[in-house]
């Protein structure tokens, strides 16, 4: 017992002399500091101890990982071991992703340690120390690349019993081995269809990721073109990265099996993927959107105006809500919600004299958008996870809801110019109109808010809308509530404002005349919505919505002759008469195509003379390759801010002569109609609507103009496409 006890005690002072022994000296370059930095204080016989090398790495510099990317050099250690000992491979940390100009690259920066497992030989012998020597050689690079080598030393003492951490090292060394990339042996498989690779992972570790920060590192070079985006999307077993194929791919030559790192949020995986049909669970839940930075910015090696376009990429809830309610006030201020605002003015003008409905009536509004939005947002959603590519606005890609909104707003014109009535006069409404009636109406004028609103996208909205698109459900509905209260919050504040109805009018007779003024802003937006509907439908269906249109009119002054006759059942069974036939016809009319623009090869004008063509990805890329700067207009007829674009900043001589002068294209995705490859490339840069405007230069990645475009934005994009 005694013997056993000085052994033991023998062991332990032996560690402890070893853990002040283990000696590695800093070896300085000129833009690092290296040293050899063991995990444990002492090496055990025939146990594997890490020995990393240890980079401090001057600020504004960087060394490389395994694979450099487009250009620099891996760092590279040359080991000098005591027989019988033998070192293994590097364990690389997940690199950063680094770009400068067309390249990008994957590097370490300020301080970054390399663990090496090494062997320690059985018949090692405690109490002696062994020398470990190493040659390490760098390329490190900031604006330029110097190549650096230094020769390092390590005096290790060899321990009978388990040797402490070195108290230096250990944690850093034990953390970067506990982050590193693991090899789980994750199903994946690999497809190139001649334009892009897919790879597909699947398994419980990566069901349910989050796919934002998602990022594929391959192993080799040539396999994949590193600059270009990489776009994640997410589905019930799994992920689907979409990647730029390389120099391998394009040349016929399919590698046997595609190896590298999948960087995620949660954790990094070694991915050995197979060639083979890609799995159905692994995509579907989520558009494809570009990958972000772990900071939220998008992926390096974008242009900037691709952080732009990412938008909501990578901001968080409180962002992507904030955003959400100033998108929301400012829709307020666009084309498409005035015709609303003229019925708000109405409701204003109604109760001059009766402040507390005001409010009741402000309250019913804010209802009628918080929940018409919170109806559409659970309709997009359910459909975007049953694999439909649908965006903001997906209601107006449909004939029927089109026609039907337009004879909608046929019958609140005719309202207010006095065809009919709902409920009482608006003279009356003071004293006759009842609480319910008013609050329905003011719920039902909310509710249309919502509906009319759609075809326009304010800023600040886009990138919020295209954030919740990708998010569970319940931080996607947050943040269309708060769009809704954003919509809904300067009406309902104007209806508790005691000051605002001293200022009005008493009622009287005027209040009608103006009601009937109201009516005019409706009949606008019905015509508007009628034009749409040709657009969508051919103008072989604008009979039938007329036809309907007149049979809606017939039957709103039936209804009204009812309204002041001594027996209203004859008019009111006419006018019912005339709402049923006017169904079929819609039907009909909006069952009727369109000709297919987006497949056309001839060239359109728009402003005064630019040419332009339909989009496709293939057109921008085969521009590109001419040298040409290209405009994309991501567009639609029902999209009211996109028209005032289309017919204001688009269509100026300053406009037309910078295309000239850059030999830019002009090309028009329109998303009138639904179009899967355009909803597609919208949610890739985080949109869920339009407008979207992009300007691609010779190569990369393009900018993102502002959604309300100005005649000197797109000309200086233009501008400096030319000379990307």
């Amino acid at each position: 017992m005694r013997h056993t006890l000085v052994r033991a005690l023998a062991a332990a002072l032996l560690v402890a002399v070893g853990a002040s022994s283990a000696n590695s000296a800093p070896a300085k370059t000129e833009h690092l500091e290296v040293e050899l930095a063991p995990q444990t204080s002492a090496a055990v016989p025939g146990s594997t101890i890490y020995i990393a090398l240890k980079q401090k790495i001057a600020p504004g510099w960087h060394t490389y990982w395994r694979n450099p990317g487009d250009a620099g050099q891996a760092t590279q250690i040359t080991w000098e071991l005591p027989p019988g000992w033998t070192a293994g491979e590097i364990v690389w940390p997940t690199p950063q992703r680094f770009v400068t100009g067309p390249l990008m690259n994957y590097v370490y920066a300020n301080e970054v340690y390399l663990p090496v497992p090494v062997a320690v030989p059985a018949d090692a012998k405690p109490g002696q120390t062994v020398n470990i020597k190493a040659k390490a050689d760098f390329l490190v690079c900031a604006e330029i690349c110097i190549p650096e080598s230094t020769d390092l030393s390590l005096d290790l003492p060899i321990s009978a019993g388990a040797a402490p951490l070195n108290p230096t090292f250990g944690d850093a060394i034990a953390k970067t081995l506990a982050a590193a990339p693991k090899a789980e042996g994750i199903p994946a498989v690999f497809s190139f269809d001649g334009t892009a690779v897919k790879l597909a992972v699947t398994g419980p570790l990566v069901a349910g990721a989050d796919v934002r920060n998602a990022y594929f590192y391959p192993d080799d070079g040539a396999s994949l073109e590193h600059v270009k985006v990489q776009k994640a999307e997410r589905g019930p077993d799994g992920l689907t990265l979409t990647l730029a194929p390389g120099q391998a791919f394009m040349e016929g030559k399919t590698p046997a099996e595609m190896i590298g790192v999948l960087a995620l949020d949660e954790a990094a995986y070694v991915i050995e993927a197979q060639p083979g049909p890609l799995p159905a669970g692994a995509a579907g839940l989520t558009p494809a959107l570009a990958t972000t930075n772990p900071d939220g910015t998008a992926l390096a090696g974008a242009a900037a105006g691709e952080a732009s376009a990412a938008g909501g990429a990578g901001m968080g809830l409180l962002t992507a809500a904030a955003f959400a309610f100033i998108g929301g006030l400012i829709l307020n201020l666009m084309p498409c919600v005035f015709p609303v605002l003229s019925l708000k003015a109405s409701a204003l003008a109604r109760h001059a004299e009766h402040p507390g409905s005001a409010r009741a009536e402000g309250l019913a509004f804010l209802v009628g958008v918080v929940a018409t939005f919170l109806i559409l947002a659970g309709l997009l959603l359910a459909a975007r996870a049953a694999g439909q590519a649908v965006g903001w606005g997906f209601q107006l890609q449909s004939p029927i809801v089109v026609a039907g909104l337009a004879l909608l707003m046929l019958l609140v014109g005719l309202n207010l110019s006095g065809l009919f009535e709902i409920g009482t006069s608006v003279q009356g409404a003071g004293s006759g109109l009842t609480t319910k009636r008013g609050l329905a109406g003011a719920f039902f004028t909310g509710a249309l808010a919502v509906v009319v609103a759609a075809p326009c996208t304010a800023p600040f909205m886009a990138g919020a809308i295209g954030w919740a698109a990708t998010q569970p459900p319940a931080a996607a509905l947050l943040v269309f509530l708060f769009l809704g209260l954003g919509l809904a919050a300067p009406f309902t504040a104007l209806s508790f404002a005691p000051g605002l109805f001293k200022k009005l009018p008493k009622p009287g007779g005027w209040m009608e005349g103006f009601r009937k003024v109201l009516a005019f802003p409706m009949y606008g937006a019905a015509a508007w919505l009628a034009w749409v509907f040709a657009v969508q439908a051919g103008p072989n269906a604008l009979p039938f919505l007329f036809a309907a249109a007149i049979l809606v009119a017939f039957a709103a002054w039936t209804f009204g002759v009812g309204q002041r006759a001594d027996k209203p059942g004859l008019p009111r069974g006419a006018a019912a008469v005339a709402m049923v036939l006017a169904l079929p016809l819609l039907w009909v009319g909006a069952q009727m195509s369109a000709p297919a623009l987006a497949a056309s090869t001839e060239t359109a004008e728009t402003g005064p003379g630019i040419p332009t063509e339909p989009w496709s990805p293939e057109r921008v890329a085969a521009l590109q390759a001419e040298g040409r700067p290209v405009f994309v207009d991501f567009t639609a007829a029902w999209c009211v801010t996109c028209q005032v674009n289309e017919r204001t900043s688009l269509a100026g001589k300053r406009v037309a002569d910078a295309f000239a002068k850059t030999g830019a294209v002009y090309l028009k995705a329109d998303w009138t109609n639904r179009n899967d490859q355009i909803a597609k490339e919208l949610a890739s840069h985080g949109r869920s609507g339009v407008p979207l405007y992009l300007v691609y230069g010779k190569a990369g990645e393009p900018a993102v103009l502002p959604q309300l475009l100005t005649e000197g934005v797109v000309s200086a994009a233009l501008e400096k496409a030319k000379g990307a």
